[in-house]
């Protein structure tokens, strides 16, 4: 079992920067694929960046301003989040996966197994 706390939202600036924190418990972490996705009211869950120990992926709406990063020592993952706009606005989830996900996998939602329980990004204009 894995647990999985985000911190780091609040609320910020359009132009302004934030770094969300994914602390997880639990299992081996290192081999895992971490990712972030974030749920606007009124719509999906969708995929924002994931990190595995081999590669880094983003979403194109956040490809040059957004970076993950992970610590498996302190069995951390980061998303730091720079030049936000109001669109950025959502809950953002920290997500686990067992195993390493391909390319093809990385971005679905339902090939992760554990999820946090989110925090609040608001972005103003």
């Amino acid at each position: 079992q894995v647990q999985l706390v985000e911190s780091g939202g609040g609320l910020v600036q359009a132009g302004g920067s934030l770094r969300l924190s994914c602390a997880a418990s639990g299992r081996t972490f290192s081999t895992d694929s971490m990712g972030w996705f974030r749920q606007a009211p009124g719509k999906e869950r969708e995929f924002v960046a994931s990190i595995t120990w081999r590669n880094t992926y983003y979403a194109d709406s956040v490809k040059g301003r957004f970076t993950i990063s992970r610590d498996n020592a302190k069995k951390m993952v980061y998303l730091q989040m720079n030049s936000l706009k109001p669109e950025d606005t959502a809950v953002y989830y920290c997500a686990a996966a067992n195993r390493l996900l391909s390319a093809s996998q990385i971005m679905g939602a339902e090939r992760y197994d554990y999820w946090g329980q989110g925090t609040q990004v608001t972005v103003s204009s």
